[in-house]
């Protein structure tokens, strides 16, 4: 990677995420002319099976080497991380050995086969690992803005055409919605990249861009339902929405270089179930329920899109918190024992032969 390329790392991430209001995007223009000329499970079918190649390949395509993991070329285990806590050596055949003592005696005591072990070693990493993670203040509070953020996107992809539909009497209310989102989506994202990248990318300039765009996101989204003219309602949602998306780029950042390399799977991972089960899954379900009670798509968005100001607080307040950068952190636990022996300086060689020949 070149010296300029660096300095557009952010840039890079937000071209990744781009994807995600793209998605969204396209699943109303998608759903909505595939369900109105044929049948809604037509478009579930087609969806299938354009997503089929992408499932083969994620079974075919070769893992990439990562940094903070190792690759072992004789067993072919990507990522395979060995903790110096937890297994000291590898045998010839690539096989963890000085497994925790509570582990080795549960699979003796249950006559565990070799793949057993393996497995409980594996839940054993994963706990010490989340355990590791969940510690990690900065990475908790993100993650916790970015569920109440998701929740409001999930809610607003699901119930959005309905709710504009009936409040502004929108003819297309799935092309309306799509074509501010495809377009918003993808220049929110992209911008949010590169004012990151020109701020200096820090984890306290993320937390300040993601606050600042959400405070005024939120506030356009809101006064946007307001409005009881559409020409009042598109200016101010599609600005909110681009202020929205920006955080697409910040956010994953922080959840990148908040901890150490070898976490960084797993922070990623965490953060997308996490955002899923807690924030978009729960609340289209919880938003038609009020929707039920209050018999009033206006309110109803408007009690929705004031969720935002929630994320907005967790991560304004993470402005304030200690954060370091431990994107290029390095230690002994991320190299594995057979080349942690391999490390120890020259000098003292020298001083053991010395003592020897004493």
């Amino acid at each position: 990677m070149t010296m300029h390329q660096q300095h557009r790392k952010t840039a890079w991430l937000a071209m990744f995420y781009m994807c995600i209001p793209t998605g969204i995007a396209l699943g109303y223009v998608y759903g909505g002319l595939v369900g109105g000329h044929l049948h809604w499970r037509a478009a579930f079918w087609g969806e299938s099976i354009l997503m089929l190649p992408f499932v083969i390949l994620g079974f075919v395509i070769k893992p990439l080497e990562l940094k903070g993991f190792t690759h072992n070329k004789k067993t072919k285990e990507y990522g395979q991380m060995l903790s110096p806590e937890l297994q000291d050596e590898t045998n010839n055949n690539g096989i963890k050995q000085g497994v925790p003592a509570v582990v080795e005696g549960l699979a003796e005591k249950s006559s565990l086969s070799s793949f057993g072990k393996k497995v409980m070693i594996e839940i054993h990493h994963f706990g010490v690992d989340m355990k590791e993670l969940l510690q990690e203040k900065v990475y908790v509070f993100n993650v916790a803005g970015y569920i109440f953020y998701n929740a409001v996107i999930g809610a607003y992809s699901y119930w959005g055409p309905k709710a504009g539909q009936d409040i502004y009497h929108m003819a297309s209310a799935d092309l309306m919605f799509g074509g501010i989102t495809i377009v918003c989506g993808i220049v929110g994202t992209l911008a949010g990249g590169f004012i990151l990248d020109k701020m200096d990318s820090t984890i306290s300039n993320a937390f300040k861009l993601l606050s600042g765009a959400t405070f005024l996101g939120a506030i356009f989204c809101f006064s946007a339902f307001c409005f009881k003219s559409l020409y009042g309602f598109i200016p101010f949602f599609s600005v909110g929405e681009l202020l929205v998306f920006a955080t697409q780029a910040p956010v994953n950042y922080i959840c990148l270089h908040c901890v150490k390399p070898s976490l960084r799977p797993l922070s990623m991972a965490m953060s997308t179930v996490s955002i899923h089960i807690f924030g978009d899954v729960p609340s289209s379900p919880i938003v038609g329920a009020l929707q039920d009670y209050l018999h009033n798509w206006r309110s109803t968005a408007l009690l929705l899109t004031s969720v935002l100001f929630i994320a907005f607080g967790f991560w304004f307040t993470a402005i304030f918190f200690r954060s370091v950068d431990r994107s290029n952190e390095q230690s002994e636990h991320d190299v594995p024992a057979t080349e942690r022996s391999n490390l120890r300086p020259l000098l003292d060689d020298g001083n053991d032969e010395a003592h020897t020949s004493q």
